[in-house]
């Protein structure tokens, strides 16, 4: 992504352990999602008792199936109107609730450090400037919110949490855990400041699955700046393993409509250097390319039968995540009684 000459160059910094988690969660989002639930799509594994569907059949509250009664069988789970109708004994099956393991990344790549957007009127606290000093609303902040968010509502149900933040391979990681603290964990994690360096998602899908031994929610937050063959690849990869995956592309307002009209130089935040151009005689043909772009990602990524949402760092954190989730949560109920 080309910027105004006048940006501030990307830098990377050690993640504070005293962050103030309300600049990446504000209350009025957490009142907002608070009320829904992080449902998988697919049937988990799990060990604890959770709130998702798995695929082990145990004696929990939710009827599955009938099967025939073999000597040594629990007789308490004998299913007695069927044995009074055929004269067989069957016992009843329950699908076992277990907890969801969801597995945030994080682009943090240079083109991540752009933003239009004022953070004081973004971060809804009061507070001028980044952890980083920078003025700006950057897409890796409303990244690091929405990943905050997640995280948030999958801790508050029970269910682990694990993260990584990457650019061309992980910088920084955390396993997953529901430990109380966790939070905490994350948000000091996502502190830091984007590095100005390509993303690769595909080497990092590859360091991630390498540590996945069960099925998991993915969510990947990123503005997908890189080459669509790429990601479909990553993503192939990923639904080869059964996972089930959201992906959040983030974008910038002005990247989206490119209203500059004064000529400066544009400088690339991952290497490209600088280039002195009219942002007039080149807008159509960049507004051509962005919006193929866009649509090229939606439709590889709605291909796999992955959710995908397009979150603008403009709008409000709180009411975009919460419609979603609750369109998902219905999306859910629906294939589950069908």
């Amino acid at each position: 992504m080309m910027t105004p000459g006048d940006a501030p160059t990307p830098v990377r910094s050690a993640a504070s352990s005293a962050v103030d988690a309300t600049l990446y969660l504000h209350p009025q989002t957490l009142a907002r999602l608070g009320t829904f639930e992080l449902r998988a799509k697919m049937i988990v594994e799990g060990v604890m008792s959770g709130m998702h569907r798995s695929p082990y059949k145990g004696f929990s509250v939710e009827f599955a199936q009938h099967r025939p009664y073999v000597k040594g069988d629990d007789t308490r789970h004998l299913d007695w109107k069927v044995f009074g109708r055929s004269d067989k004994l069957y016992l009843k099956q329950y699908e076992q609730e277990t907890s969801l393991d969801l597995v945030l990344l994080v682009d943090c790549s240079g083109s991540m450090n752009y933003g239009s957007r004022a953070f004081e009127e973004a971060s809804g606290v009061g507070r001028k400037t980044s952890p980083s000093g920078q003025p700006i609303w950057s897409k890796y902040d409303h990244a690091t919110a929405s990943a905050a968010a997640f995280a948030y509502m999958a801790l508050r149900q029970g269910d682990r949490v694990g993260l990584g933040v990457y650019a061309d391979s992980l910088i920084d990681a955390a396993d997953r855990s529901s430990a109380q603290g966790h939070w905490r964990r994350i948000v000091n994690i996502l502190s830091q400041h984007p590095v100005g360096r390509p993303s690769d998602l595909g080497h990092v899908i590859d360091q991630t699955l390498a540590k996945l031994n069960n099925r998991c929610l993915i969510v990947l937050l990123s503005d997908f700046f890189e080459d669509v063959s790429r990601i479909r690849t990553a993503l192939a990869r990923v639904r080869h393993r059964q996972h089930d995956v959201i992906v959040c592309q983030i974008v910038d307002r002005q990247e989206q409509e490119f209203t500059y009209t004064e000529t400066a130089p544009f400088e690339g935040l991952e290497g490209e250097g600088r280039l002195r151009i009219d942002p007039r005689a080149v807008r159509s043909a960049y507004l051509e390319v962005f919006n193929a772009h866009l649509e090229r990602v939606e439709k590889t990524t709605r291909s796999f039968g992955v959710d995908y949402l397009r979150v603008g760092t403009h709008d409000w954190l709180g009411p975009g995540l919460a419609a979603f989730v609750a369109r998902r949560n219905a999306v859910l109920k629906r294939s589950k009684s069908g």
